[in-house]
């Protein structure tokens, strides 16, 4: 049987037939799939021969659904918004040659000054993604995937990542927290969710601004998701003045398309934080997983601001003033560097 590495060149010369290519690896991600920077002087068959180079992704079908991100890239392009082009797709095999968006993420071109006009583009398209996209076809966030992705706090970071055996009261907090969440998630307004709108996400582009990835896993969800993905993102941390700044100017935006009311902001910024601190119990979990199951190390170095979020904005709500106590008790900013001191670079 032909490795994945063969299978990936015999796709591509039947694109691009015998003509030379210089394949570059472009990046991974936290999903099975990687992706590879093509340059070659010849187009594919039926491609542009003005691009200067393409991205492939190679998502291997029994981990990952290639469908799903073609499905939502059609979506995202009839709305107008700056998303790769599919150039050739083949998801039995799970292969996509895209048009490639450069090499400048957000996370990359991030400054104090660059800040304010990335951010205002980044909330315009969000707006875009939320009014012009229908929702209606994809997945619901409902309270089971909710509270299935707060379960990963649990089982991957309390107990794998810090060694604890959560005794009944912790577990009982735990329970009840979720519980609440996922209520204050479920009551919001329901649009499209990217569900990872953050830095390493979108792309700074010359034209249309930004150019937006990663967006297979989109559902219909509380409107608040994306802007909190983007705002406290998990790889880069801004002032809460510029957070609350931010917030005013996409609120005014989603006031004027209709998603909001005048009189909701107050009821955004409650919806903002509780779906935030979701979004970071989900986080620290999966990164935790990262690790010990996948092998993959770095982003275990995010888990201290993922942790910094959870613990300011819980103690912002009576309604988590035990979860609060508890995870203050536990110091789990000082227990995660502890537990990531006695670790080798990769899990074995």
């Amino acid at each position: 049987m032909a490795s994945r590495a063969q299978q990936r060149r015999q796709w591509l010369q039947g694109l691009f037939g015998d003509a030379p290519i210089a394949i570059h690896n472009a990046s991974t991600d936290a999903s099975f799939r990687s992706y590879y920077r093509l340059r070659c002087e010849a187009p594919p068959a039926g491609g542009d021969s003005s691009l200067p180079s393409y991205i492939l992704m190679d998502a291997p079908p029994d981990q990952e659904n290639c469908q799903a991100f073609i499905t939502v890239s059609r979506q995202l392009a009839r709305a107008g918004l700056n998303v790769p082009k599919l150039i050739a797709t083949d998801p039995r095999q799970g292969f996509l040659l895209l048009s490639d968006l450069g090499t400048r993420d957000y996370l990359r071109v991030l400054d104090s000054d660059s800040a304010g006009p990335l951010y205002a583009d980044a909330l315009r398209a969000l707006v875009q993604m939320q009014t012009r996209v229908d929702a209606g076809d994809l997945p619901g966030y409902d309270a089971t995937l909710l509270n299935r992705e707060m379960q990963l706090f649990t089982d991957w970071f309390l107990h794998r990542h810090l060694r604890l055996a959560a005794g009944k009261e912790l577990l009982a907090i735990l329970a009840h927290s979720f519980e609440f969440l996922s209520q204050a998630c479920l009551e919001q307004p329901r649009v499209f969710v990217h569900r990872d709108y953050h830095s390493r996400n979108l792309m700074r582009t010359d034209a249309a601004n930004p150019g937006i990835l990663d967006y297979q896993d989109a559902v219909s969800g509380p409107i608040s998701y994306d802007l909190v993905s983007l705002l406290r993102d998990v790889y880069i941390r801004w002032p809460q003045a510029r957070i609350e700044h931010w917030l005013d100017q996409y609120f005014a935006l989603a006031c004027g398309a209709g998603l909001l009311d005048r009189g909701d902001r107050a009821r955004l910024g409650r919806w903002f934080d509780l779906t935030g601190i979701q979004r970071h119990l989900k986080i620290a979990g999966i990164f935790s997983r990262l690790y010990y199951r996948d092998g993959k190390a770095r982003y275990l170095a995010d888990i201290p601001l993922t942790l910094s979020y959870l613990l300011e904005v819980a103690g912002r709500y009576p309604e988590l003033d035990q979860l609060s106590a508890a995870l203050t008790e536990l110091d789990i900013r000082g227990a995660h560097q502890r537990a990531s001191a006695r670790l080798p670079e990769r899990a074995p």
